[in-house]
């Protein structure tokens, strides 16, 4: 499958999708990346949660590309929130990557989380994460028995935008995709082959019944992948950024306030400074 197929909605208000020796470039170097955090930790191999999605499953072929598929383990783990579609994609992945991979029903683990605190069962924010983090200590205790280390599936307009959980989905030894953007995983997973189905995918984190990525940070990826790489990384006013792609001044603060009020989960813990050296 040609790159060419991550195709961009006429709408989109920039193209950041990367030339075809860059993206060769991209997935050489995400490859050894891979390859070179698994030596450093003497690590046997990877092991990464599959949930159906585009992250996911980009990360898990360059894990494979890197590793081979005996180095690869998945773990898919449902909740009751998980579509079934999702689900069977998650291990429609693995067979097609041809990995070994496990079904972990995560319901009973975070049922004893809420039964232990039942005053914070409504609040459907802290359920959700309770789900992603039971799958992270669920990816740790797999890779801890079988010596691997932990794949994250993060993309840096997550990362900018803090839409991971702390300790939960980024609760990893590292990041193969973390420095593309979400156009750019899409390029890059078209050019794996994989199915356009998921390519095109519309992105949920299933923290709920019903979410999607876009409806709560309440902008598309590709809007929201230009702000950040005109405004946000980039060197353009807000005023200037407006201009550039005729969007609405209200969703450059919306993604400026995004990456302002997330910036803890980018830093480790702080700690005062000490009084004495």
């Amino acid at each position: 499958m040609s790159s060419d197929l991550s195709v961009l909605p006429e709408t989109a208000p920039l193209d950041l999708r990367l030339s075809e020796d860059e993206l060769d470039a991209t997935r050489e170097h995400l490859v050894e990346f891979v390859q070179g955090v698994v030596d450093d930790a003497s690590a046997e191999g990877a092991v990464i949660g599959l949930s159906g999605g585009i992250d996911s499953t980009t990360t898990a072929a360059v894990a494979v590309e890197a590793l081979g598929a005996e180095g690869v383990h998945g773990l898919v783990m449902p909740s009751e929130v998980n579509t079934d579609e999702n689900m069977s994609d998650a291990e429609r992945v693995a067979e097609l990557l041809d990995i070994e991979y496990d079904v972990i029903d995560i319901n009973p683990i975070a049922d004893a989380v809420f039964d232990a605190y039942p005053e914070a069962t409504d609040d459907r924010m802290a359920t959700g994460n309770v789900r992603v983090r039971v799958r992270g200590v669920l990816n740790y205790f797999v890779a801890n028995h079988e010596n691997r280390i932990v794949l994250g599936t993060g993309n840096r307009s997550e990362a900018l935008t803090g839409y991971f959980t702390k300790y939960g989905d980024q609760a990893v030894d590292c990041n193969p995709i973390g420095n593309l953007y979400k156009q750019q995983v899409r390029q890059l997973a078209a050019s794996f082959g994989l199915p356009e189905e998921i390519v095109m995918k519309t992105p949920s984190a299933e923290m709920w019944l019903g979410q999607t990525d876009e409806e709560e940070m309440g902008l598309d990826y590709d809007t929201l992948d230009a702000i950040l790489a005109l405004h946000v990384d980039g060197p353009l006013s807000k005023a200037a950024t407006v201009r550039e792609l005729g969007v609405d001044p209200a969703q450059v603060e919306r993604v400026v306030d995004l990456y302002e009020r997330s910036a803890h989960k980018r830093r480790m813990p702080p700690a005062p400074e000490p009084l004495y050296r």
